[in-house]
């Protein structure tokens, strides 16, 4: 398996920087929290401002994340959420062109979510759904185990996924410690959706290794340790080997939450129902369009937000609390 480089600007003439389509709806289920910016807080408002009108039904109504070690609130029942999709089905409301789920709160609302994913993939073709498979991260788990099997066959309805390298190894049951683990990983979820976006996993040397010459950290970097590598792999089906892009980007010291929901969301935003080829352009490549933000991959967005953020915040990470349940909300 190689691993491309992907150009920092290149000439884009298959589309012109406009707004989203006014038909072009997006369905985001996930978490909500009232105060903070994590799970739909971090997606909707990105996707508002690029254009799209989005719909939210929330899994979970918390006071804040999880990570303050204090927090209240409801998770919605797998009912609960049924008859909302029922609802908004009857009164003709149920027709997104895009799906975009994060944080779902148990086995049975997720079983609702997988039905209601079959049903929007049946009705529509172009249909687009991003699944960003919460299940953990940094080797612990935020669910119970009875979800793990049910995000499996929900794999077979996504367009595209966002796991993390932990949420790679827990849906295929492979250790990513080797470039052959990676390509043997990659394989088995290709199996079932057409592209995969590892959102984040750790530089290792047997990684940095194969990287091209361009992509490879500064000398002066001290340990490769503290970048992250993102990696995008399509499979079209006309050949048995997937297509790789990747970017290097430095580990920014601190505690941030809401990252996956917002890379999720600006990934699925930059996804064009076009092409599928126009997915790894869209979101790993720079187009050429002076002011265009759209057009900036999802990656160079959400870490430059990430610095932006770091340069005013105020309390370290020492100073939070972590939890058992830290992490997806």
């Amino acid at each position: 398996m190689a691993i491309q480089s992907t150009p920092e600007i290149i000439q884009a003439n298959d589309r012109t920087c406009e707004p989203a389509d006014d038909n072009d709806r997006i369905l985001s289920i996930q978490s909500h929290v009232a105060y903070g910016y994590v799970g739909g807080k971090a997606a909707v408002f990105p996707l508002q401002c690029i254009g799209y009108d989005v719909d939210v039904v929330n899994t979970v109504n918390f006071s804040n994340h999880t990570g303050y070690g204090l927090f209240g609130g409801t998770r919605a029942s797998a009912e609960e959420l049924a008859s909302i999709f029922k609802t908004m089905d009857g009164a003709g409301l149920l027709s997104p062109h895009r799906l975009l789920t994060g944080y779902i709160p148990n086995a049975a609302a997720l079983e609702v979510v997988k039905e209601l994913a079959q049903k929007l993939k049946s009705r529509n073709p172009h249909f687009i759904y991003l699944m960003d498979p919460v299940l953990g991260d940094s080797g612990k788990l935020y669910v119970s185990q009875d979800v793990i099997p049910i995000y499996k066959e929900i794999l077979s309805f996504a367009t595209i996924i966002t796991p993390n390298w932990f949420e790679v190894e827990t849906l295929t049951g492979i250790p990513l410690l080797s470039l052959s683990a990676l390509r043997d990983a990659l394989s088995i979820l290709h199996k079932h959706v057409q592209h995969v976006v590892i959102s984040s996993i750790p530089l290792r040397p047997w990684l940095s290794k194969v990287l091209p010459e361009t992509m490879q950290p500064p000398a002066s970097a001290d340990n490769q340790q503290a970048f992250l590598l993102c990696i995008s792999s399509s499979h079209t089906g006309a050949s048995s080997h997937s297509t790789v892009h990747a970017r290097v980007v430095p580990l920014i010291p601190g505690y941030f939450s809401g990252v996956g929901d917002l890379f999720s969301a600006l990934i699925l935003g930059a996804a064009s129902t076009r092409s599928p080829s126009a997915f790894r352009r869209q979101n790993f490549i720079q187009q050429h369009r002076p002011h265009c933000h759209r057009r900036r991959p999802a990656p160079h967005k959400t870490h430059s937000i990430l610095e932006f953020t770091n340069s005013l915040q105020h309390t370290s990470p020492e100073d939070r609390t972590t939890t058992d349940y830290d992490g997806p909300a």
